[in-house]
């Protein structure tokens, strides 16, 4: 479970937010505190902690204690009676290594893992940064959406029902009415498409929070993208990238443990050396134990100690040693192999990020001046019409060009706003105060274009 009290209690916390206005670093907040994948990635990094503790451990001194009680009967042919015999001993035994280069080499392996899993760690949350922007943004498009296709439908039901009029007084064919017909139709379909479509956009986002969210803040009207100043030169981001990129250094890690790991495995020919000693005391006692010829101390304790110096020195150990190294040497190549895959993967993704969020400032812009001209568009033969120069087909295409356009112009805003994180994110850059100067950018209620508040229903 998530940090269980603490998650609770910040649910309770929270929970107000739900009823108000959340805006994304709300959002993240919620998701960081009950989120399974990062959960994982936190308990993973635990586990290869006690990795190295344990590895550790093989080296410091090894104490054991035992103690004994025995009680045993004797009967001797010929003889009456039985004898008795007692005796208890009790001994402290410890060891501690002198030389055992595999447990060396293990413990430089499990420390390698265990800096590998805080990186890990780190690329986890930067995941779960874009993670909570995507889903954030994917909702915002989806009421801008929705928001588009009930305007647009609407305005195809005002052409429906102007299309029918004017067939009534007889200044419209039958077939105008069926285009607007269909047209709004057409609309109608696609209110319901975006509604339910934002729904489940909804949903995702309270899969990643573990709690519903409403009342999100979306992007102005007036915003403008730009370039951080920091992303002006592709070469030196990559450069940034393959040198602090979370995800890269962690798998680098994981080839410096498996190097260790050959070591520890050809160690299995080296001798090993440990320092060992013991202090123990003894006693035994008996009736009839004397008389019979059988040694006791007679309750007198014996205490025993000693001290020495183990070697053990393999010798066979049917080719085993020699496969254990095979296998190590196979999987140091996995992740060399593994290393070099993400490394190009990086490079091309870096310079992908960054193209895409350098186009995607004219992107912005040209959908922008697509919605201007699809609303001028539709205006002018909304005009055409009334003064008999346009037909409705005029008026239904256009009103269709405007309603796509403001789809795509939506798309691409929050696209660009994505990618500039993502680029931040393949650099191993991304931290809490890049969300923040994209918060910062989202000002205006979501859901204030929305008509009517039955529509997230």
């Amino acid at each position: 479970m998530i940090r269980r009290s603490l998650v609770l209690a910040l649910a309770a916390a929270l929970s107000p937010m739900a009823a108000h206005a959340t805006d994304l670093l709300q959002v993240y907040e919620m998701a960081r505190n009950g989120d399974p994948q990062l959960a994982v990635a936190e308990s993973t990094r635990l586990v290869n902690r006690e990795g190295q503790v344990q590895a550790r451990a093989a080296l410091l001194p090894q104490l054991n204690g035992a103690y004994d009680y025995s009680k045993s009967h004797r009967e001797i042919e010929g003889q009456d009676g039985r004898i008795t015999t007692s005796s208890r001993s009790s001994q402290i035994q410890g060891s501690q290594t002198i030389f055992n280069w595999a447990q060396f080499s293990n413990l430089r392996a499990q420390r390698e893992v265990a800096r590998a899993a805080d990186f890990t760690l780190a690329s986890a949350n930067n995941d779960l940064i874009t993670r909570t922007s995507a889903a954030y943004f994917q909702v915002l498009v989806g009421i801008e959406s929705l928001a588009a296709a009930e305007t647009n439908e609407a305005a195809a039901k005002k052409q429906f029902d102007y299309a029918d009029k004017r067939l009534e007084v007889g200044l419209a064919p039958i077939t105008d009415v069926h285009e607007a017909r269909a047209q709004y139709d057409q609309a109608r379909a696609d209110t319901i498409n975006a509604r339910n479509t934002l729904k489940d956009y909804y949903q995702a986002l309270t899969e990643l929070t573990g709690q519903p969210v409403v009342g999100l803040r979306a992007l102005p009207e007036e915003f403008r993208p730009e370039v951080p100043a920091a992303y002006s030169d592709v070469d030196q981001l990559v450069a940034t990238a393959i040198a602090d990129n979370p995800a890269l250094k962690a798998q680098q890690l994981q080839v410096s443990a498996a190097e260790a790991s050959i070591t520890a495995a050809r160690a299995g020919h080296l001798p090993t050396v440990n320092l060992t000693g013991s202090v123990g005391r003894s006693n035994s006692w008996g009736t009839g134990a004397a008389e019979s010829g059988v040694f006791t101390t007679q309750g007198r304790d014996i205490d025993t100690d000693s001290i020495g110096i183990s070697v053990s020195i393999p010798i066979f150990a049917g080719g085993a040693t020699q496969s254990a190294v095979r296998q190590a040497l196979s999987q140091r190549d996995i992740q060399q192999d593994t290393y070099e895959q993400q490394k190009r993967a990086l490079d091309r993704n870096t310079r992908n990020a960054y193209q895409t969020v350098v186009a995607g400032i004219s992107e912005v812009e040209a959908r922008r001046l697509a919605v201007v001209s699809a609303q001028a568009a539709y205006d002018a033969s909304q005009v055409g019409l009334e003064v008999g120069t346009r037909t409705v087909l005029d008026v239904v295409q256009n009103q269709r060009t405007l309603f796509q356009a403001q789809l795509n112009y939506a798309q691409s805003r929050y696209n660009f706003l994505q990618n500039r994180l993502l680029l931040g994110q393949a650099i191993g850059k991304l931290d809490i105060t890049d969300l923040q100067d994209v918060n910062r950018l989202l000002s205006q209620d979501a859901e204030s274009k929305l008509q009517g508040s039955g529509s997230l229903q």
